[in-house]
């Protein structure tokens, strides 16, 4: 056998060595309760979020010059960074590969779009742009809701006036703990989200005390007897947090370290809802 062609033979088995893997590779399990907080600032936004099976990500938008871009802080916008590129596109290609869902194995994925601009004017472009995605997007009507593979919830900046008027949409609105009394259905707040200090002035120092259990489960309570999930920003990563929130029922919790709160769900699983 010529030296070429054990090279030849060399390389075939690689590259079927390299399909076999592939082909055995399997989709990470996913994590219904798991929030990408500021899911934009990790070096690949979106899929290091999908690699961790996370079912939740947050995307904050300024409008800048009629183009939805993702940043925290409009200083560090990026024309190439749109809501469409890093999210809308990827996720409608995936959706689309896995036959109508982000993951194989669930059938719930969020979108959660910080508005950092002004409300009216960065929803009036975002409406146009979602409307685009009617395939991907969660529909909202008088009638009722039409469920797809990626529900849109805006935060922040929040047009609620405009959002709740209109009798088509492809986005619902995330409420806060004072919209719990609103009487509003969960086709207008789908969640409910809060600053976890504010609420309870606690971050994982000591324990957490049974006034306050008390608070939160009244909250989480409150809201699920109206069809609402929960989700807590402002609390650092750890288990102490995490585990308090997860034995209280709260729906999403929130995460900057993705691979710390994945092994704390694998470990501590959250009874399905």
């Amino acid at each position: 056998m010529t030296f070429l062609r054990r090279v030849h033979l060399a390389f075939w088995f690689f590259s079927v060595s390299v399909l076999i893997s592939s082909a055995g590779a399997q989709e990470p399990s996913a994590l219904r309760n798991a929030h990408a907080h500021n899911d934009y600032e990790h070096v690949r936004p979106l899929f290091d979020a999908l690699d961790q099976g996370f079912c939740s990500v947050e995307a904050d938008i300024h409008l800048v010059d009629g183009q939805l871009l993702v940043a925290h802080d409009r200083k560090d916008v990026k024309p190439e960074r749109t809501l469409q590129s890093l999210y809308l596109n990827p996720l409608r290609e995936r959706v689309r590969k896995n036959k109508g869902r982000v993951y194989p194995d669930n059938d719930i994925f969020y979108l959660l779009i910080d508005v950092k601009s002004d409300a009216r004017l960065t929803y009036a472009a975002l409406r146009e742009v979602l409307k685009k995605y009617p395939d991907l997007l969660t529909e909202f009507r008088e009638d009722g809701v039409r469920k797809k593979a990626v529900t849109v919830v805006i935060s922040g900046g929040r047009d609620i006036d405009t959002i709740k008027a209109e009798k088509r949409r492809f986005c619902g609105i995330d409420g806060r703990l004072s919209d719990l009394d609103s009487g509003a259905p969960p086709s207008v707040f789908p969640w409910i989200s809060d600053d976890w200090g504010e609420a309870f002035g606690w971050y994982g120092i000591g324990d957490f005390s049974e006034e306050s259990r008390q608070k939160l489960k009244m909250i989480i309570d409150k809201a699920h007897r109206q069809g609402y999930k929960v989700r807590f920003w402002g609390a650092p990563d750890g288990e102490k947090i995490w585990r308090v929130q997860r034995d209280a029922g709260v729906d999403l919790l929130n995460a900057d370290d993705l691979p710390g709160l994945r092994k704390f769900l694998l470990a501590n699983p959250v009874i399905s809802k």
